[in-house]
């Protein structure tokens, strides 16, 4: 007969050492099974014997720590082209058909994560709101995954279950937001604006969206010029359409104009449309800009309108005891989004929607009704977001909120904003750079050379070139991370302090470097005509 299963032929004291495998397992190396056999000793290629488990996570976790270590001394990012990176990885190579011993895999990957990656933990990386993530949270992830919860349904995942719960309700704490909401955690900011936006339409519409779909009725939502770019895939994927967006215009400090906003709600009602949402921004991607959301939150009650907060970014400045004041409009919001992977410092993935009222939560992706558990509602998360299988994202979360409590949080954050303002004030000693904006944690600037007549619209095109040539030239040096933002139509740099493990010395090491760049970017561009003041 032939069989169906033979185990590996591999010597056999390879095979103990790798498997740990029994005295009878050995003797069943050929082991047949037919539909009518039980498997009996099965013997996985992926198991792993407790030592060797063992042994393989001691080595991993070590050469992390000195990875960890090493940070300020290593490039923020090597600077690397995609070819360059797929040769590091043999991109081109078929899957392997045969099995290899799990120690040197790990350190190959480790190997080329290392160095070949942007380290967002990097002290000088200031890019995207991306923060430095916290040590607690690597071990977190390592706990999530050995365990395997999937946090979709309460019986799946009983402690995880009631440790997100707990875990939202400590966010929703630190913003000062209802305890009572619902919420839950998701990949990050665009998700967590998705579910909000999502719970909004069902409840604002007029008609079950849920059964019927999108109808005649122009339903509309209304946003500043400066929100992300979230609203747009929220708008495409709900079936509204990218035209159901009204996009206001803003005032001088880049915040929300409510009087545009005004008119605008009441033009699209005479119009026979149907206004639905507002949102408002707790922390703008570009400057950091906070919208007045007390003032928000009067006109959705004026208009009965779903008042949302995207706080993916500033929310969680609403802790400090210095607190820009209208953050304390979040409080009235009737959902927030808001990512610990930014500023609370946890390893990606995390995002957090928050709703003021759990049914309609429930209402927006719910299918059946409350599961009860030994006669108390159990929290099955599948019902109150578009995803069935969930992985254990608040466990990292969790950790890090009780490792330094409320109080460590406060500190950390008051540190950012204190170097981003340090760094905001140091940009008048320099000639060469002209300062724009500093708002929470970020602070905007450009570099303009000192002899160059500025006045005109040629030499202001220019200085777009000079400063995007100059950022890209930063980017891949490795000295220093930072992004851009446009504002009043102007390219500028942007420097977004999200980063535990900066300091005050960084922070002076960077407007040095971003002169002596400009300096050496200006005299290789500068055209003629633009040589000298008129």
């Amino acid at each position: 007969m032939q069989p169906d299963i033979y185990l590996p032929k591999t010597d056999i004291v390879v095979w103990e050492n790798w498997y740990k495998v029994s005295a009878r397992q050995k003797y069943f190396r050929g082991l047949v099974m037919n539909n009518e056999e039980k498997i009996g000793d099965r013997i996985s290629p992926l198991a792993m014997g407790a030592e060797q488990f063992r042994a393989l996570g001691y080595q991993l976790v070590d050469r992390i720590a000195g990875f960890l270590d090493s940070l300020p001394e290593r490039r923020v990012t090597p600077g690397e082209s995609p070819s360059d990176i797929r040769k590091a990885l043999s991109a081109e190579r078929s899957l392997p058909l045969k099995a290899s011993d799990p120690g040197p895999l790990l350190d190959q990957a480790a190997e080329l994560l290392f160095e070949h990656s942007l380290f967002n933990g990097h002290p000088r990386f200031w890019g995207y709101i991306t923060s430095s993530a916290a040590p607690i949270g690597a071990l977190g992830e390592m706990l999530a995954a050995a365990v395997n919860p999937n946090v979709g349904a309460w019986p799946l995942s009983p402690m995880a279950s009631e440790i997100e719960a707990q875990t939202i309700r400590w966010i929703a704490e630190m913003l000062n937001y209802p305890t009572d909401c619902a919420g839950l955690f998701v990949s990050g900011g665009n998700m967590a604006n998705f579910v909000c936006f999502l719970a909004a339409r069902q409840a604002k519409a007029g008609w079950d969206v849920r059964t019927k779909g999108t109808n005649a009725t122009c339903l509309r939502v209304y946003v500043s010029k400066e929100t992300h770019t979230w609203i747009q895939k929220a708008a495409d994927i709900s079936g509204l359409g990218t035209d159901a967006i009204r996009w206001i215009p803003t005032d001088r400090e880049l915040r929300i104009d409510l009087s545009a906003l005004r008119d605008q709600i009441r033009a699209d009602t005479e119009a026979g449309d149907k206004p639905f949402l507002v949102v408002g921004t707790a922390g703008t991607v570009s400057t950091g800009a906070i919208d007045p959301l007390p003032e928000l939150a009067a006109i959705c009650r004026e208009f009965n309108l779903w008042f949302h907060v995207d706080g993916a970014y500033g929310a969680l400045a609403a802790v400090l005891p210095d607190a820009h004041a209208d953050l304390a409009g979040m409080r009235e919001a009737d959902s927030v989004a808001v990512d610990p992977h930014k500023w609370l410092y946890a390893p990606l993935e995390a995002g957090c929607a928050l709703v003021r009222s759990p049914e309609k939560l429930r209402d927006a992706f719910a299918y059946h009704p409350p599961y009860y558990h030994f006669g108390i509602e159990a929290i099955n998360y599948f019902d109150l977001g578009p995803q069935n299988s969930r992985g254990f994202r608040a466990l990292k979360v969790w950790l890090a909120l009780q490792q330094v409590g409320r109080d460590g949080y406060i500190q950390m954050l008051s540190d950012d904003t204190r170097l981003s303002r340090a760094l905001f004030e140091r940009i008048g000693r320099y000639p060469a750079l002209e300062a724009f904006t500093q708002s929470l944690s970020i602070a905007t600037f450009r570099y303009v050379p000192p002899d160059l007549d500025s006045a005109n619209e040629e030499a202001q095109r220019y200085l777009d070139e000079l400063n995007r040539e100059l950022l890209t030239r930063l980017q891949n040096g490795g000295e220093a991370y930072l992004s851009n933002a446009v504002i009043d139509g102007k390219f500028v740099l942007r420097a977004c302090i999200v980063n535990f493990r900066t300091s005050l010395a960084d922070v002076e090491a960077l407007l040095p470097l971003v002169v002596r760049v400009g300096d050496d970017v200006d005299r290789s561009l500068r055209p003629q005509i633009l040589r000298t003041k008129a």
